[in-house]
């Protein structure tokens, strides 16, 4: 099968609007032409990470929400859920969404011979990764399940684009690739959800994830 090749970006850091809010912006706009200017600016790739840790902590100040509603009727110390949720959480959700990102490179690149690098695919799917702020709004209690399904949904459908538009897969097989890493993702922000955990709630995970499925 013939690939498509991608044209190679040759903005600059400097180039104006690529920047970590321009590229939050035209994210929200549906621009997906971001994907395109990011890929190839090697020095995007601090603020893409950043951008992740950001969503993190986001998305953790919302379970953290949560909790200091809960506090008053299950005796739940909201303290520790910050740590764990906010601090512990967010870090340790980088860590796994790095894994994330290797696997979904390892499918793309070596399963289905993509011309794309782990680095390039970092900065993408950082970017992809901003929904996840969205998951502040599990802090409104009796919506917590909607906000965080919406946000991980939108998360994922955007790291699909960001694969694709970054290397010279099909629709099908950036799907593929994602779903492999999205997969380990979730087992392991389940498992650190079980880890250290802030009464029967939850442990070591921001947003909705912070949630331990055995209350």
């Amino acid at each position: 099968m013939q690939r498509r090749t991608k044209p190679q970006q040759t903005r600059s850091a400097s180039g104006g609007y690529a920047t970590l809010v321009s590229w939050i912006v035209r994210l929200a706009k549906l621009d997906f032409s971001v994907f395109d200017d990011v890929r190839n600016e090697q020095t995007a790739t601090a603020s893409a990470i950043l951008i992740v840790l950001g969503a993190g902590i986001i998305g953790g100040l919302g379970s953290w929400g949560w909790a200091l509603q809960y506090s008053k009727y299950d005796g739940l110390d909201p303290a520790p859920v910050f740590l764990k949720t906010v601090i512990a959480g967010s870090v340790i959700q980088l860590v796994i969404w790095f894994a994330w990102v290797y696997i979904a490179y390892l499918v793309a690149a070596r399963g289905f011979g993509a011309t794309v690098g782990f680095q390039q695919l970092v900065r993408t799917m950082g970017v992809a990764f901003a929904p996840v702020a969205l998951s502040i709004g599990v802090a409104i209690a009796p919506l917590a399940v909607p906000f965080g399904v919406f946000s991980l949904a939108i998360t994922f459908l955007f790291t699909n684009i960001a694969i694709e538009q970054a290397s010279d897969l099909n629709t099908r097989e950036s799907m593929l690739a994602n779903l492999a890493g999205f997969a380990i993702f979730l087992i392991f922000m389940g498992a650190a959800a079980n880890i250290a955990k802030a009464g029967a709630f939850g442990g070591l995970a921001p947003g909705i994830l912070f949630f331990s499925l055995h209350f």
